[in-house]
């Protein structure tokens, strides 16, 4: 059960209703999670503003959801878990590699980097030494790529915290963490 209440799409009112509106026809759904944040408008609107943006940057929404299913993993989150596992699979994430990156592994060399260093930074609260970035460096990362990997961490703390908070009712078919470590 949500500790937070979930705003009904239907009974909304104002710009969380036209935000929820366009997570619908986006997603076809609006997914608990989005209806937790239409608490606050401004916390919704960030987080579609900062996804939205992300959605432009180098990485791709292959290694995004890698990301995700990582930062997921790594703060032990079930809804994100569920939800990237989920997205993940429909961009043609195979099980294989959903695995994988809740290992913070992948075959290729430069998205293994990624969320090698992905896992480093939440572990370590964002404090990476120098041997670090060049090892992340020398597998082909730019610091361009280094800060949207910076920015997709920041964006998937922020939905684990609120649905660890909010203890969001998962709507998506549940993935446990903890087990693909």
């Amino acid at each position: 059960m949500n500790r937070l209440s979930q705003i009904d799409p239907a009974a909304a009112v104002g710009e969380p209703k036209q935000m929820l509106e366009a997570v619908r026809a986006k997603l076809g759904v609006v997914p608990n999670m989005m209806r937790v944040l239409a608490n606050s408008p401004a916390a919704l609107k960030a987080y579609l503003d900062f996804s939205g943006a992300l959605g432009k940057d180098s990485l791709g929404a292959k290694t995004r959801e890698q990301i995700a299913l990582a930062v997921a993993e790594t703060n032990l989150c079930g809804y994100c878990l569920s939800a990237h596992s989920f997205i993940g699979g429909k961009l043609g994430l195979s099980d294989a590699e959903i695995a994988n990156a809740r290992r913070a592994t992948a075959p290729s060399e430069k998205t293994d980097a990624i969320l090698k260093l992905a896992r480093a930074i939440v572990v370590r609260r964002g404090e990476l030494d120098d041997r670090d970035l060049e090892q992340a460096r020398s597998q082909g990362l730019t610091d361009g790529m280094i800060v949207e990997t910076i920015a997709n961490i920041a964006l998937n703390i922020f939905t684990n915290y609120v649905n660890h908070i909010a203890r969001t009712v998962i709507d998506f078919p549940e993935v446990s963490p903890g087990v693909g470590q």
